[in-house]
């Protein structure tokens, strides 16, 4: 265990640890800051502080989806930082992977679960072919930006500027 000493008083760092993370989880489930306090036994106010020290955007749930996409790892962290709840970017390669392992049915059920998953955000920002691009449109109902990245079909890795991406975030979020 892992104790700081300030002044007379002897904190055990875990403890905070261990209850900060039940607070965040109950909350992350839906339950109200008011109830969260009365379960810990804090006040509601402390509950409130808590998120906002974490807290990284507010507003809209937004995805990033695309392929196939040269600078993946550096589009995944720029959503990681702007918070995004979901991040589906693959390479060229990866793309046929995602296909060329998987039967007709399983990728068919994949692809499905991946759209069901995408109707639950306010915005979806989608990276692909003109081709594709018009498909997803048509698929989310409008909830979407897409970043055109050619005509299809899309052969190879494209280039997209992260700074195109910070924009819509910043405008969006």
């Amino acid at each position: 265990m892992e104790f700081l000493r300030i002044g007379d008083k002897v904190i055990n760092n875990k403890r905070i640890e261990r209850v900060i993370n039940k607070i965040l989880k109950m909350r992350e489930k839906g339950y109200s800051q008011s109830r969260v306090a009365r379960e810990i036994n804090v006040d509601r106010s402390f509950i409130s502080r808590l998120e906002s020290i974490g807290e990284i955007r507010k507003g809209n749930k937004i995805a990033l989806v695309g392929f196939p996409v040269k600078n993946k790892e550096e589009l995944i962290t720029l959503g990681q930082e702007y918070g995004l709840e979901y991040i589906f970017i693959l390479q060229e390669k990866e793309r046929w992977n995602f296909i060329e392992n998987r039967t007709g049915l399983e990728l068919f059920n994949t692809i499905m679960e991946i759209m069901v998953k995408l109707k639950d955000f306010d915005l979806v920002i989608f990276l692909g072919s003109d081709m594709r691009l018009d498909l997803i449109d048509k698929l989310m109902d409008g909830k979407i930006v897409g970043i055109e990245l050619g005509q299809s079909p899309l052969k190879e890795d494209k280039y997209v500027d992260p700074e195109v991406i910070k924009k819509l975030l910043v405008e969006f979020a």
